[in-house]
């Protein structure tokens, strides 16, 4: 736990006793006017060292990209056993094919006294492990790529976390935008990030003289499909294709095929660029100047019209201002309570985070669209904690649109509960 900062728990307890209202005078008729961007600003998360507990994310509800201090996913591999660097959506999900010594097997239910009588229960592992484990695990919500920085020293030898310095990362939540800066071999990389408001497509622009020196690339993997937290699996290779399916002077589309499951990927970007397939499942982009691009992720093969780099970063801007403009605003700016502060930074970033992770077309899980907890299934307690809110905020449709969920499983849930 960081210094000055309260757990969860300590958090709720003491918050019936914050004395905030007696702090200010309510009686006093104002038309002062809460200065909402300075309200949100000055809560704008900031990192200047890598921290793998708290990495930042932007997106959409339906989207979501998580990125370390390179504003990619340049160091993942540092990052797996503390908070996964992912690529995440509400469609995105794979199963495993059910194993064959499992063919024809039945879960047998775990019976509960229910009012009188005996009601079966998917709860039990007894007896059968194997099975009561494939079906808790699949589907699984699936890590669709990982978009990060090849750096290269100048004595050609790959970058380590340790090689880079000076690190500055903002997060500016009035815009959704991320820029990262850092140096690396003497040069300073300028990374700004985020998610078009409506699709599922990452935009991206890279600024540094590394580029000129042939040292810097960007670089695509894809993992196979894994229940495990970091929805990744990189020690299956032969279980899933990655292949390029089409390839122009400004694009690329990769299809991506499993068992029984597959989408698509395409890279739009601007500029003299060489996108090619160096491994399996690895793409590289090649950039000769400032790099400017974009990848759009579809369930079907469905690219008619993708905006350049810098129509994403203006929807972005707009969307985000609008989502900060409306709705309801709590400025405790003027609180003199020393804890205020603290409530305050909680409430805009909670309504960031639900907004990016908890705003879409199925009910939120846990961990909304950053990693796999629960498999990365939901549980219906989280629409509650995560959504509910939405409406007391005056933001009724980011609720709504996850309301229809509930109609469509209404019949196989009759005939479960029959």
């Amino acid at each position: 736990m960081r210094k000055n900062m309260f757990s969860r728990r300590e958090f709720v307890g003491t918050i019936a006793t914050l004395p905030i209202l007696n702090s200010v005078n309510f009686s006093q008729k104002t038309s002062e006017k809460i200065d909402r961007f300075a309200l949100v600003m000055r809560h704008n998360p900031k990192l200047k060292k890598i921290d793998t507990l708290s990495p930042l994310s932007v997106g959409n509800g339906e989207f979501a990209f998580t990125a370390d201090v390179t504003g990619l996913q340049t160091f993942a591999e540092e990052y797996v056993e503390k908070f996964p660097l992912c690529t995440m959506s509400n469609w995105g999900w794979h199963s495993i094919p059910r194993p064959k010594e499992l063919e024809r097997k039945t879960l047998k239910l775990k019976e509960y006294d229910t009012y009188g009588r005996k009601v079966g229960y998917q709860t039990s592992s007894e007896g059968q492990k194997a099975l009561y484990d494939w079906m808790r695990q699949n589907p699984h919500r699936l890590n669709l790529a990982q978009i990060g920085l090849q750096l290269t020293k100048s004595d050609k030898s790959a970058a380590k976390s340790s090689d880079i310095s000076e690190i500055e990362q903002t997060l500016d939540l009035w815009t959704g935008i991320i820029t990262s800066k850092f140096k690396f071999d003497g040069s300073l990389v300028i990374v700004t990030t985020c998610v078009h408001p409506t699709s599922d497509i990452l935009a991206v622009k890279i600024e540094s003289e590394l580029i000129q020196r042939k040292q810097l690339n960007v670089k695509f993997a894809f993992p196979y499909g894994s229940p495990n937290m970091s929805a990744s699996d990189w020690n299956s290779a032969d279980k899933h294709e990655s292949k390029i399916i089409h390839q122009s002077k400004s694009n690329a589309q990769i299809h991506r095929k499993f068992e029984t499951d597959e989408y698509f990927v395409e890279v739009n970007w601007q500029g003299n660029v060489n996108f090619s397939q160096n491994e399996k499942h690895n793409f590289l982009l090649n950039p000769s100047s400032t790099l400017a691009f974009s990848v759009s992720f579809s369930k079907e093969n469905n690219f008619e019209f993708v905006p350049n780099t810098e129509q994403i970063f203006t929807h972005s801007k707009s969307s985000w201002k609008h989502f900060w403009s409306t709705g309801g605003a709590i400025d405790l700016s003027q609180t003199v309570d020393n804890r205020a502060f603290e409530l305050e930074r909680r409430i805009i970033l909670s309504q960031y985070l639900t907004a990016i992770n908890c705003s879409g077309k199925l009910p939120p899980q846990e961990t909304g669209l950053a990693v796999n907890s629960w498999y990365g299934k939901f549980h219906l307690e989280m629409h509650w904690w995560h959504a509910a809110h939405f409406p007391l905020w005056n933001r009724l449709p980011m609720l709504e649109k996850s309301l229809g969920w509930y109609e469509k499983v209404l019949p196989s849930a009759q005939t479960r509960a029959k």
